[in-house]
């Protein structure tokens, strides 16, 4: 009975109700569409960091990471191999091995980090071989080397161009060797194409001429929700490795990305108290307008109680009308424009230099829905508490004999 009642009410005075109703479809609409956009941009960020080098798990060394010596490499690693292959949860690894050198071209020099792969295997961790511009992922031919485009840039090469590599042997003395350029990628990060280069495992075995030095291993598993668990399991089974997710490897990412929902969240909230003010004033006026009604339904008899639901139901239904109707339509677009994804290329220099892939995939977790309707309640019930605390003390004889 109250919410019909209500519905009729809002509907007396159309041109206000329908106002407030579009600024809570726009508001609400336009909020979870930006939302959406931050959080793809960002997630698509993070899947670009995780696909391009971090891959879910990595496992190293203790002191690999602080020191980034080629003798603090990994033993017994086929004894961690059966381990890795024996986990459920993991779909596929990948054994690198990491050197610190500098590239030499006839033109300049430019420090690198040198990763030694099994290609068929690094295929299925990260999507460098999808970022091959030129030339090719890797042949069957020896001493070949894949380059970013700033780097091939700033050292000035060209496929087929013969590059020197630098870096410390087993033994601490300086090895130098000639590689052929066989492709160059381009990633998402400006930063990664410059210093990173990728040879292949045998090429590395030839130069030391002893058994591969292992530094990393690169963990895919089989759902990201499975990261948690697989490297705490890792940890135990490898207590004397160093087993570490990707939010341990870049913290950064991890910490952002907590106080992105909490910034996306507070956005929220500021267009919500927006409409709050407008709700809250809707419904002084119609209180206003009918003090004479009010009266009498209270000199009747009607419980004071219900009347005081009654405005809240009726600011409840203003702001959900468009709220509701706002936050299905930026789902809708946000679904669709996941789709087709949002082409940013004309900033794509800029976005390269913070890893940002320029072309985004909106998205908003399912979550963000549930904190939108509980805000949306809340600012429903506080814009309606001072227009029907006026109405319930509302003295029925005064407001009667009042507006006569």
């Amino acid at each position: 009975m109250l919410i019909k009642l209500a519905w009729k009410n809002i509907w007396r005075n159309k041109k206000r109700s329908i106002i407030i109703i579009l600024a809570a479809f726009f508001g609400i609409w336009g909020g979870v569409l930006t939302n959406g956009i931050f959080v793809g941009m960002w997630e698509t960020t993070i899947e670009a960091a995780i696909s391009r080098e971090l891959s879910h798990i990595q496992i190293h060394h203790v002191k690999f990471r602080d020191e980034r010596l080629i003798t603090q490499f990994i033993s017994e690693i086929n004894t961690i191999e059966k381990i890795l292959q024996s986990n459920p949860y993991i779909q596929n690894y990948s054994v690198r091995s990491i050197l610190e050198g500098i590239a030499l071209s006839p033109s300049s020099v430019n420090g690198v980090k040198i990763f030694a792969i099994d290609p068929n295997k690094e295929k299925l961790i990260t999507s460098i071989h999808q970022k091959v511009i030129e030339g090719v992922y890797f042949s069957n031919k020896g001493y070949e080397i894949l380059i970013g485009q700033k780097l091939a840039q700033k050292l000035k090469l060209k496929l087929n161009s013969k590059v020197v590599l630098s870096f410390q042997g087993m033994d601490n003395n300086l090895i130098s060797t000639a590689f052929r350029v066989i492709g160059i990628f381009k990633t998402e990060s400006k930063i990664f194409d410059e210093t990173n280069v990728f040879i292949k495992h045998n090429d590395l075995q030839s130069i030391l001429g002893t058994n591969i030095p292992i530094h990393e291993i690169a963990i895919r598993v089989s759902s990201t929700d499975l990261i948690d668990t697989t490297t705490k399991i890792l940890k135990s089974e490898l207590n004397n490795l160093s087993v570490q997710s990707w939010k341990e490897l870049a913290p950064e990412l991890s910490l952002t990305s907590g106080f992105l929902y909490l910034e996306l969240n507070i956005f929220m909230g500021i267009i919500l108290f927006a409409l709050l003010f407008g709700i809250s004033n809707t419904m002084m006026m119609s209180v206003f307008e009918r003090i004479r009604e009010f009266g009498v339904l209270i000199a009747i008899g009607m419980k004071k109680i219900k009347l005081f639901l009654l405005i809240i139901i009726e600011s409840l239904i203003l702001l959900f009308s468009g709220g509701l109707t706002g936050t299905l339509s930026g789902f809708l677009t946000i679904e669709l424009l996941s789709r087709k994804g949002i082409d940013l290329s004309i900033f794509e220099e800029g976005m390269a230099a913070y890893g940002m892939s320029a072309i985004l995939y909106p998205t908003l977790p399912f979550n963000m829905y549930i904190s939108l309707f509980i805000m949306m309640l809340v600012t429903s019930i506080i814009a309606s508490i001072s227009p029907a605390i006026k109405a319930i003390r509302l003295k029925p004889a005064e407001a009667i004999r009042t507006y006569l």
